[in-house]
C-alpha cells in the first residue's frame, strides 16, 4: 500500500538544522569548473560535498536526526545499516554527540570502508558485518531495534534527515553570485533531492531541479512514471551510493511534486566522468558523485549560456575499483571489444592475426587460449582496445575475410559477465 504524506520541510526547520550543523558540517565550496563550462558554453559550478570530513553530504542528515533524539532514545542507543557514506555520517555523529551506536554492514564490505567507519566512530560504535547484501544488514538492524528498543537512523526516509540534507540548498543559494538556472542532483533513496528541491522551490522557484539516477537503478524515475512508489525487482549496484530498489515514501511524495525532470545515465558514462575528473581536474569522486556531472550531455542545448550547479555528492571511491571503472568507460565509449577468435591449429596463426588483422593502434588486453590438438581450429577469447570506435567494423570485416571471426561477445550478457 502506498504511504500518503503531505510532509514538506519548512524553511524554519532547515534553518534550524543549519544552525545545529554549523560546527559539524563544512560549508563546502561552490566552484566554477572551467573544463565543463567551456565544453557546454555555460557556467558550470560544482558544489563540492566530496570535501566534507566524511567525504559526502551524509553527515548533514545523520547529525540533524541524531541531535533531535530524546534523552531516552539517546540512552537506548541507535542502529543503522549501510555499506558506505551513511555509515560514516552516523559514526561521526555518534562520536560528536556521545551516543552509542551499532552499525550493520554487509559482510563483503571492503575493509577500507569498515576502517573508515571505525575511525569516525571510535569507541562509540560497534560494527556488525551481517549478510551478503544491504537488505540482509537492514533486516538484522531492524531486528535489533525491535529487540532492544533502539532508534533506527534511516539514510533517507526521515523528516529530520531530509531537513539536514536540505541545508546544502541554503548554502548554494547563499554562495551563488547570480541566479541559478539549473541544479543537477543525484537521486538514490531521495533524501538529498527531496530536501534540496523543497528549499529551491521556496527561495528560487525559477531554478529547474533535475534528478539523476543510474540507468541500472531507476527507482525514482519508475515511481514517478507509475505515479506510485515502486520497488524494482533487480538493480545494477555499481553506482552503489545511488542504487536502491525502492525510494523513501516521504522522498517520493516530495520529488514527484518538486523535480522538473528525472533522467538516467548509463553506468559507463559515469565511469568516463570519474576518469575525466581525475585526469583533468585531479578531483576524486565516487560513482554517485559523478552522476550529476554525467547528466550534462543530455541537457547540452538547454544549459547553453546558463548558470548550472552540479552537486558532487561524495568521494568515497575504493581504489580497487579503478580497473573496473576504466573497463566500463572503454566499453561505453565503444573502444573495448571482446571476441571469440578461431585460430587455425598451426604455427604462425597468432602472428598472422597480429600482423594482418589488427590495426597499428589496436591493443590486445585479454587473451585466453588452450590448444586442442584434435581440432582444426582452436577458439580463443580475445579482448581488444581500439583508438577509435570507427575502427570496429573494418576490424570485424578483416577477421571474417581471413576466417578468424568466431563471435562478438559485448552484446551477449550471459557470456560477458564472466569477463568484466
Amino acid at each position: 500500500m502506498e504511504v500518503k504524506t503531505t510532509y514538506f520541510p519548512t524553511l524554519k526547520a532547515v534553518e534550524d538544522a543549519a544552525l545545529k550543523l554549523k560546527a559539524v558540517a563544512s560549508v563546502t565550496p561552490l566552484l566554477e569548473n572551467l573544463q565543463y563550462s567551456k565544453k557546454f558554453n555555460s557556467k558550470i559550478l560544482f558544489k563540492r560535498e566530496d570535501l566534507q570530513q566524511v567525504r559526502s553530504y551524509k553527515i548533514r542528515g545523520a547529525y540533524n536526526k541524531m541531535s533531535s533524539l530524546s534523552a531516552t532514545e539517546i540512552e537506548n542507543g541507535i542502529v543503522c545499516a549501510s555499506a558506505g557514506n551513511h555509515a560514516q555520517g552516523v559514526a561521526l555523529s555518534c562520536k560528536l554527540l556521545k551516543i552509542k551506536g551499532t552499525i550493520y554492514m554487509p559482510s563483503p564490505t571492503p575493509k577500507q570502508k569498515v576502517e573508515q567507519v571505525k575511525m569516525f566512530g571510535e569507541e562509540y560504535i560497534e560494527i556488525v558485518l551481517q549478510g551478503d547484501t544491504y537488505d540482509d544488514s537492514y533486516h538484522a538492524a531492524m531486528l535489533e531495534c525491535q529487540r532492544l528498543n533502539k532508534t533506527f537512523i534511516h539514510p533517507f526516509n526521515d523528516e529530520k534527515v531530509i531537513e539536514g540534507q536540505a541545508t546544502l540548498a541554503l548554502e548554494i543559494l547563499n554562495q551563488a553570485t547570480e541566479p541559478i538556472d539549473y541544479v543537477f542532483v543525484a537521486v538514490g533513496g531521495g533524501g538529498l533531492s527531496s530536501g534540496l528541491s523543497t528549499v529551491f522551490k521556496q527561495l528560487s522557484p525559477k531554478t529547474k531541479i533535475i534528478g539523476v539516477e543510474p540507468e541500472g537503478a531507476p527507482s525514482m524515475t519508475t515511481s514517478i512514471r507509475n505515479n506510485k512508489n515502486t520497488e524494482l525487482k533487480y538493480i545494477e549496484k555499481f553506482v552503489d551510493g545511488a542504487a536502491v530498489q525502492r525510494v523513501g515514501d516521504l522522498n517520493f511524495a516530495i520529488c514527484k511534486q518538486n523535480l522538473d525532470d528525472m533522467i538516467t545515465v548509463p553506468e559507463g558514462k559515469v565511469c568516463e566522468t570519474i576518469l575525466e575528473l581525475y585526469n583533468k581536474d585531479a578531483i576524486v569522486v565516487e560513482p554517485a558523485g559523478a552522476l550529476s556531472i554525467s547528466a550534462l550531455d543530455q541537457y547540452a542545448e538547454e544549459i547553453k549560456g546558463k548558470n548550472v550547479v552540479c552537486v558532487v555528492s561524495g568521494s568515497n571511491n575504493d581504489i580497487t575499483r579503478t580497473a573496473e571503472i576504466k573497463e566500463r568507460a572503454l566499453l561505453y565509449a565503444n573502444l573495448k571489444h571482446y571476441f571469440i577468435i578461431k585460430f587455425p591449429q598451426r604455427a604462425g596463426a597468432l602472428r598472422e592475426f597480429v600482423v594482418d588483422i589488427l590495426g597499428p593502434t589496436d591493443d590486445i588486453t585479454h587473451f585466453e587460449y588452450t590448444k586442442k590438438t584434435n581440432r582444426e581450429n582452436g577458439a580463443a577469447v580475445v579482448g581488444l582496445e581500439l583508438k577509435s570506435a570507427l575502427d570496429l567494423e573494418p576490424l570485424i570485416a578483416k577477421m571474417k575475410l581471413h576466417n578468424f571471426y568466431g563471435d562478438y561477445l559485448n552484446d551477449k550478457p550471459d557470456l560477458f559477465q564472466f569477463l568484466v
